[in-house]
């Protein structure tokens, strides 16, 4: 993740941390250096988190989900969701611009205290207002955190910004005028190794048994970083067992157009997976992922025999 000498960036104060309230990592990057691997710099950001109790969602535009709900497996072990959580949208203002701009003399992206490239599509709310200028105001998406917490995730608000800019400026948000802060947004400046040392299992070339996955290869997280965690694990598990590596090909998986990507062309910023990537997108659809990918498991033990025949009952009914 970004704990590699993970270094939190807030207005004017630095200091060393993985995430909010956790350490960095240290030694583990200078011991690969001096094995001979290259290391780089990356970074990222993450909005404020807000109790939910101190919201006016009334003066927000609610964001229910699908009344019908597809599923992301075709397995009967799965209940339908019948009950869920909106989302709200809200936006900024000029006004709200206006009271950010105040703090950014001291943000660390403009004094040039970070020095990792960010994320392209993920852009803080400074660079936003900065980049984009002309634009009166930006969409805010009000995320609920889950069922058992208050907590709100402000997705389209990631920013370094010092703590009293943060919460100015949010409270001009309609529907935030009265927000409380769980936790403030801040930057992250990590180490990353870069994936071209990599074999396509996901096995490093310089020491044999050591894999690596997730934003250490320089990708964005969740889905990313899951995906490489899930091959990295399966080809862990493979070379223990003496079995050939898990390979999925471009014309497979999304997963083998990542890796692929990764190991050849390597990359200087965090890498994020699109179906424009992938040559074979008209192919790659979540409609066939289950026949796709269904007989590879199961040819290396990960799908059972039951899971397998569901998938041939499905490609009967399907194309017959």
């Amino acid at each position: 993740g970004t704990f590699l000498n993970g270094k939190i960036h807030i207005g004017d104060k630095t200091f060393g941390g993985g995430r909010a309230g956790e350490g960095s990592s240290t030694g583990i990057t200078e011991d690969l250096v001096a094995k001979g691997f290259e290391a780089g710099r990356l970074k990222t950001g993450t909005p404020p988190r807000v109790d939910a109790k101190s919201l006016d969602f009334s003066k927000m535009v609610e964001q229910p989900g699908d009344e019908e709900p597809s599923k992301f497996s075709y397995l009967k072990t799965t209940k339908p969701l019948v009950e869920q959580r909106s989302c709200f949208m809200s936006y900024t203002s000029r006004e709200v611009h206006d009271l950010l701009r105040e703090g950014f003399q001291k943000s660390p992206m403009y004094t040039g205290r970070i020095q990792g490239t960010g994320p392209r599509y993920c852009p803080s709310i400074e660079d936003k207002i900065d980049r984009f200028s002309s634009k009166e105001r930006h969409q805010l998406f009000i995320e609920p955190e889950g069922w058992n917490t208050t907590e709100i995730y402000v997705n389209g608000f990631s920013t370094s910004l010092p703590h009293e800019v943060q919460f100015k400026a949010l409270r001009k948000v309609a529907g935030f005028e009265n927000v409380k802060f769980l936790r403030f947004g801040y930057a992250i400046e990590y180490d990353f190794f870069a994936p071209t040392q990599l074999r396509p299992s996901l096995e490093t070339k310089r020491i044999e048994n050591l894999f690596f996955a997730g934003q250490i290869n320089g990708t964005t997280g969740y889905e990313e970083a899951a995906a490489q965690g899930l091959m990295a694990g399966i080809n862990a598990a493979m070379k223990v067992k003496g079995g050939d590596p898990f390979i999925l090909k471009r014309d497979e998986a999304y997963i083998g157009v990542l890796i692929d990507d990764l190991i050849t062309k390597g990359t200087d910023e965090p890498y994020r997976m699109f179906t424009s990537r992938a040559e074979y997108r008209t192919l790659l659809r979540q409609d066939n992922a289950d026949l796709r990918l269904t007989p590879r498991s199961h040819a290396i033990g990960l799908a059972s025999q039951e899971r397998m025949d569901s998938s041939l009952i499905v490609l009967e009914i399907r194309f017959c």
